[in-house]
């Protein structure tokens, strides 16, 4: 009997993980032509051949009232999954991200004899280093986004690789500001501040009002300034809405989604810590990061020392020293995000300077994620022929 075809089953619960899977797939395709690829994925694993057997906005739920309600059906669609893959007998399963879903679908699978990748590691440079041991009890393998990732999981005999990062593939190491503009109807020469407050509504309700105020303060400072507010959503839309009639800002645009367009076209960047910051330093932009928790959650994180670094915005992180304000916890008011956003406005020379800084991150991180990832699967596999 000839050797059947290779399987790989896929799992993405997000637009991030669709466009990464959608990308593996692809390169996996060139390697292998007769590939069955099947599992969870979007529009872009579709159209790159996968059998989507469940939408991945399926699996994109967000906030403990959110995942508490949608539990009951979360659990059924788990446990369809794992049937229906375990009789599919796929030769690899990937789980991209979404770990609190995927890490326990690897793990099960991976005890029946199905080998296992996480695509996307979650952030054990940050939080509790241990995780990566778990981890490895989850996935034979892990394609780590960032280089600092594999060291940590090698410390704890986990098989990890840096593939590099797909949004440092993506965007180009000089973004066209005069052309973004255009596109969001700024004027040329006027400056512009982009307000990132994040992307959920958690994140707005705690640090919407601080950085709006702190938008109105750099405006007075700054005539003409033009201040555009990337919305990721229809109700981070309204959201932000609600809090600019209550903290009002003159000429402020709010705009659907369009958060690269907007960074793009910006001088500063005002944003929330998370992955933003990244992009912000991809579009080459001096930025200035806050962000804010519960104080209880803060000092129970800080007390069990369950923190594991000094730096929180990922510019920072992947310098290894600040090169960007980073405005935390008590430190993230108005008039401290201002005063360092205006700082960037008025010295020139230390935009400048920190240009160069980000380039060499960006190159450090742009690697060709997919075809790297691809390659390692292909590594993976390469040791034992698929099942006939």
């Amino acid at each position: 009997m000839s050797a059947r075809v290779r399987r790989v089953a896929l799992v993405a619960g997000e637009a991030s993980g669709d466009l990464l899977g959608a990308g593996l797939v692809q390169e996996l395709r060139e390697r292998w032509p007769d590939a069955e690829f099947a599992g969870v994925g979007g529009p872009q694993m579709r159209q790159a051949g996968m059998d989507t057997w469940h939408d991945a906005g399926e699996l994109a739920v967000m906030g403990l009232s959110e995942v508490l309600r949608h539990l009951p059906r979360l659990l059924r669609l788990r446990s369809g999954l794992r049937r229906r893959l375990l009789e599919w007998q796929p030769d690899v399963m990937v789980g991209i991200d979404a770990p609190d879903f995927n890490l326990g679908l690897e793990r099960w699978l991976k005890q029946r004899g199905v080998r296992t990748v996480h695509y996307v590691s979650p952030s054990v440079w940050a939080w509790r280093e241990k995780r990566a041991q778990q981890i490895g009890k989850s996935a034979d393998m892990v394609l780590c986004l960032f280089p600092m990732e594999p060291a940590i999981y090698a410390r704890h005999g986990v098989d990890a690789r840096f593939v590099g990062h797909p949004l440092a593939d993506d965007m180009p190491m000089r973004p066209d500001r005069a052309r973004a503009r255009a596109r969001l109807g700024l004027l040329a020469e006027a400056p512009v501040l982009a307000v990132l407050p994040g992307s959920r509504l958690g994140e707005i309700a705690r640090l919407g009002a601080d950085f709006l105020q702190a938008a109105g303060l750099v405006a007075e400072g700054l005539p003409g300034l033009q201040v555009v507010i990337p919305a990721a959503n229809a109700g981070c839309r309204a959201a932000i809405e609600q809090l600019l009639q209550s903290h009002p800002l003159p000429g402020a645009r709010v705009i659907d989604g369009q958060a690269r367009h907007a960074m793009v076209a910006s001088d500063v960047v005002l944003l929330a810590s998370g992955t933003a910051t990244l992009e912000a330093m991809l579009a080459k932009r001096p930025m200035v990061v806050g962000y804010r928790v519960a104080g209880s959650t803060y000092r129970l994180v800080k007390g069990l020392g369950m923190l594991k670094v000094d730096h929180y915005a990922l510019p920072n992180v992947l310098a290894g020293e600040e090169l960007v304000p980073e405005l935390m916890q008590d430190q993230c008011t108005p008039a401290l995000l201002s005063d360092a956003v205006l700082r960037w406005f008025r010295e020139p020379a230390a935009v400048e300077a920190l240009v160069p800084r980000f380039d060499a991150i960006h190159q450090s991180l742009q690697r060709d994620a997919s075809v790297y990832a691809a390659r390692a699967l292909d590594e993976l596999l390469r040791a034992e022929p698929p099942r006939g």
